[in-house]
Order: C-alpha cells, then sequence, then structure tokens
C-alpha cells in the first residue's frame, strides 16, 4: 500500500512539477536548466510524503558548481529519486528509449535534455551518445548513469559496461562514482511490498577522464566499478 502512495505521488508531482519546468523551459536561454531544478524538488517532494528517511555522504569532495558523470549501482526504483534528491546539480539521465514515449514522463524528459538509448541496437545507441557528447559540451551539466544497465536481481554489483562511461572520456567531465545503500532492501526487483529502511547516498572523489582513452575505456569501468563497491562496503 505504501508503494502504491509513493508511485501516487510521484505521478501527481511529475505531472505539476515537470509541465510548470516545460512551460518555464520555452523563455530560458539554457533550455532544461529550470527541469532540473524542478527534478530535485520532484524526488524531495517523493520521498516526503513516501515518509522515506535518506542521507547523504561525500558532498564536500565535489566543486558546487561543477558538472560530473555520476556513475553507480542500479538496486531499486528508488535509486533515481535518491540520485535526484541528493544531488544539487543539474542532473540528466541516459534512459532506455520506452520512457521516451511515455505522456508527461517522456515529455519532460525530452524538455530536460535527459539522454535516451536503445539498447537494442548498438548503431542507435552509439548515435545517441554521440549526440549526447555534443550536447554536454554545448550546454555543460551532469550525467546519471547506471553502468551495470539494468536492476540488480539479488543485491550484488554486476559488470559495468564501457558505453556510457564514454562521455566522461570525450567530454573532459570526471567521472563520480556512487553508491545507492539500502535501496534493494527496501524494494527488491518485480516486488510490490516496500520495507522501512534508511536509505543513503555515498559519494566518492572525482575520477579525472583525462588519462583514459577509447582504447583504455575497459581500465576506467573496471575503475569506476571498484571505487562503487567499496562505497558499498563501508559499513561490511
Amino acid at each position: 500500500m505504501r508503494y502504491l502512495w509513493i508511485l501516487f505521488n510521484t505521478a501527481i508531482w511529475t505531472t505539476i512539477l515537470g509541465l510548470f519546468g516545460v512551460i518555464v523551459s520555452i523563455f530560458e536561454p539554457r533550455r532544461g536548466r529550470t527541469l532540473g531544478y524542478c527534478a530535485n524538488i520532484w524526488a524531495k517532494l517523493v520521498l516526503f510524503f513516501g515518509g522515506v528517511n535518506y542521507s547523504v555522504k561525500g558532498l564536500e569532495f565535489l566543486e558546487p558548481k561543477g558538472s560530473y558523470v555520476f556513475a553507480g549501482n542500479h538496486a531499486s526504483y528508488f535509486d533515481i529519486l535518491l540520485a535526484f534528491a541528493g544531488l544539487p546539480y543539474w542532473v540528466v539521465s541516459i534512459a532506455k528509449i520506452e520512457l521516451k514515449f511515455i505522456p508527461v514522463l517522456g515529455w519532460v524528459m525530452r524538455a530536460a535534455g535527459h539522454i535516451f538509448v536503445d539498447r537494442g541496437q548498438k548503431d542507435k545507441a552509439l548515435q545517441s551518445l554521440e549526440i549526447a557528447k555534443e550536447s554536454l559540451i554545448k550546454i555543460p551539466r551532469s550525467v546519471l548513469l547506471f553502468p551495470e544497465g539494468t536492476r540488480t536481481k539479488d543485491g550484488s554489483l554486476g559488470q559495468f559496461k564501457r558505453g556510457g562511461l564514454l562521455l566522461g572520456i570525450e567530454t573532459g567531465i570526471p567521472i563520480v562514482p556512487v553508491a545507492f545503500v539500502n535501496t534493494f532492501e527496501m524494494l527488491e526487483k518485480g516486488s510490490w511490498t516496500m520495507k522501512n529502511h534508511p536509505i543513503e547516498l555515498r559519494i566518492a572523489k572525482p575520477i579525472p577522464t583525462g588519462t583514459y582513452t577509447y582504447e583504455t575505456r575497459q581500465n576506467l569501468a573496471r575503475h569506476v566499478k571498484a571505487e562503487v563497491q567499496q562505497l558499498l562496503d563501508q559499513d561490511s
């Protein structure tokens, strides 16, 4: 019942703040910035009305006016809410293309400059990332990335794919490993039963991408995964 209440709040606040942001963005020179602020407020409101306690650790490692590629584990629907609530930046996500066609949500995400990737077609996925690269160079902003590609089924950290991390290499934007803690325990994949766990966003020091190339992108993927795993293991 509580999870349904959170889904209801998600739909309501997405509609209200999303449509407001879309209208305002028509008149702003850096289209999407207002929607970035709205996303932060949206996530905080959904977590607040859902009674979800959350905390953020490691913001001191980041520059307040910087742009980053935030790369972390994907354990639950709450990862997205926690990221947008806990990161005080203009953040866009790399999302599966199916979300682009959802009424209201898809419109808002497109207006905000989120990056849609067709995972089923490699050529189109690479083309989407190339367009994203040019957009980020023109209008710097932060990106939320889940390098595993899908949510974990058992809570363990899966293999990190290299594709999305190339954005950091090709734009020079630092990559920040992040860990979403207790989100899997709160809501496991495929479950409608929500448990009452406090959740936490943990942030590591940014990884400069200047020393990495296309040829060494696998080394970068391993580095980022190791940092995320270390964040997850802090309580072990």
